[in-house]
């Protein structure tokens, strides 16, 4: 047994894990190109596998956020009626047509995008959120065509139940908080991801010691990574969103590792003196406010 377990794959693929407990996100976007490229793992064989461990991996982490009641039971019963089937479809697809390629750039394209738009959007203001995740109204077609589209992207390329689901659910509902947005799709790609590994293990390259590694680093990790996010600043949530998004997005458009650290540690650094100088606007508006409420005070 202890031949079967890769030591340095059960840790990249802890962190991995943390990110999408944290996040809801990064798994497939993150984690295939961590196979592919530090342990010289074949595209098809890092895509199985993946998502036959991701069918492990999200329950735990889906456990804790529906025990903290922040998941939308209606949101993921909608997303999972397009994205169910369409995965299962997306292996066929992705086997007969090799499509493969173009899925995954022009979904870095559309990451890049939506890092964009979360930073002006962070930028104008924060994100009102409502006072519970089952307050939304839900938004049915548009949802069930998000699920369609994003199960079949995960059913070609292993990407997409967390990265491209969150952004077009962060466009739909804008009310929701950053830990009920993280907790709805953590739950929703339980059997999106389900789907597509019953798709790869009957078609495709699943390999038993690469999954049991994943296992092994990424079912502790996603439970600690669930259990901070359910607890976490929606700012805190808010900005690994971006982060991770970033991180997935040079990924997928093959940007180079020294470059992509670089890039993110710069993403990083702008972050942190945006929120130091958004934070010390706010605080001034707040002393201005309060000075004019004081002769107020006085004269009652």
């Amino acid at each position: 047994m202890g031949t079967l377990i890769d030591f340095a794959l059960v840790a990249g693929s802890f962190v991995v894990a943390v990110v999408v407990g944290l996040t809801g996100m990064g798994g497939g976007a993150l984690m295939t190109p961590m196979m592919m490229l530090f342990f010289n793992v074949p595209p098809l064989a890092a895509v199985s596998s993946d998502l036959v461990a991701s069918a492990v991996m999200k329950p735990v982490g889906s456990v804790v956020h529906l025990r903290r009641g922040t998941v939308n039971l209606r949101l993921v019963g909608w997303l999972c009626a397009g994205s169910v089937p369409a995965a299962f479809c997306g292996v066929f697809l992705a086997r007969a047509f090799a499509v493969t390629d173009a899925v995954k750039y022009a979904l870095g394209v559309a990451l890049l995008l939506a890092v964009a738009g979360m930073a002006v959007k962070g930028w104008l203001g924060a994100r009102g959120g409502s006072s519970s995740a089952h307050d939304i109204v839900v938004r049915p077609i548009p949802t069930l065509l998000v699920g369609t589209i994003g199960g079949l992207v995960v059913g070609i390329s292993s990407v997409g139940s967390g990265s491209l689901i969150i952004v077009a659910l962060l466009v739909l509902y804008p009310a929701l908080k950053a830990n009920q947005l993280v907790g709805t799709d953590l739950v929703q790609a339980v059997p999106l991801v389900a789907s597509a590994a019953l798709g790869h293990l009957l078609f495709g390259d699943f390999k038993l010691e690469l999954t049991l590694s994943l296992l092994v680093g990424s079912i502790p990790g996603v439970y600690l990574g669930a259990r901070i996010s359910s607890r976490a600043p929606g700012g805190l949530i808010r900005a690994l969103l971006a982060i991770v998004l970033l991180a997935s997005a040079l990924k997928l458009l093959d940007v180079g590792n020294a470059l992509t650290a670089w890039l993110l540690v710069a993403a990083c650094a702008v972050t942190f003196a945006g929120w130091r100088l958004r934070g010390g606007l706010l605080t001034r508006r707040g002393d201005a406010n309060a000075a004019v409420g004081r002769p107020l005070e006085a004269r009652r």
